[in-house]
C-alpha cells in the first residue's frame, strides 16, 4: 500500500463507485436516448429514466448519510481524546471554536503538527483544506468510509 498523503488520500469501494453507480447511471442516459429515438413508447422510456434517476440518488445519498453520520462522531471523539491526551484538559472550549472540516483535516497531522496547525487554525481560521495542505508528516488513515 503506498503511503497516504494529501494527493491520493480520497477512498473509493470499487463495486459501489465503479460498477453499481456508472451502470445505474448509464441506464437512466440509455432510457432518455430510447425516449427521443423511440416515439411510441416516449412515456415508458421517460418512466424508466426517472427509475433510474430515483435508485442512483437514493444509493448515492443513503451510503453517504449513514456512513458519514457514524464516522463524522468517531473523528470528534478522535479529537475530544488526543486533545486531552496532548493537553491534559477537556477539548470543549475549542472543539466549539472549530468547524467539523477543520477537526477532521487535523486528524491527518502528527502530534506537533496538530499543535502547530491547531493554534493556526484558531487565529487564522483555515479551512480543512488549508490545513491538509499544511502537513508535513502525514497520518494515514485507511479506515474511513
Amino acid at each position: 500500500m503506498s503511503q497516504q498523503n494529501y494527493k491520493n488520500h480520497a477512498r473509493y469501494y470499487a463495486p459501489h463507485h465503479f460498477i453499481f453507480l456508472p451502470l445505474t447511471g448509464f441506464m437512466m442516459v440509455w432510457g432518455l436516448v430510447n425516449a427521443y429515438k423511440n416515439e411510441d413508447k416516449r412515456i415508458e422510456w421517460l418512466l424508466f429514466s426517472l427509475l433510474s434517476f430515483c435508485i442512483l440518488y437514493l444509493a448515492l445519498m443513503l451510503r453517504q448519510h449513514y456512513a458519514l453520520g457514524n464516522q463524522n462522531r468517531i473523528v470528534r471523539l478522535e479529537f475530544r481524546l488526543r486533545y486531552f491526551e496532548l493537553y491534559g484538559k477537556s477539548s470543549g472550549d475549542v472543539e466549539s471554536k472549530l468547524s467539523f472540516g477543520q477537526i477532521a483535516a487535523l486528524r491527518f497531522a502528527d502530534d506537533k503538527e496538530f499543535k502547530e496547525l491547531l493554534q493556526q487554525a484558531l487565529q487564522h481560521n483555515l479551512t480543512g483544506d488549508a490545513i491538509k495542505q499544511r502537513i508535513k508528516s502525514w497520518q494515514a488513515d485507511h479506515m474511513r468510509v
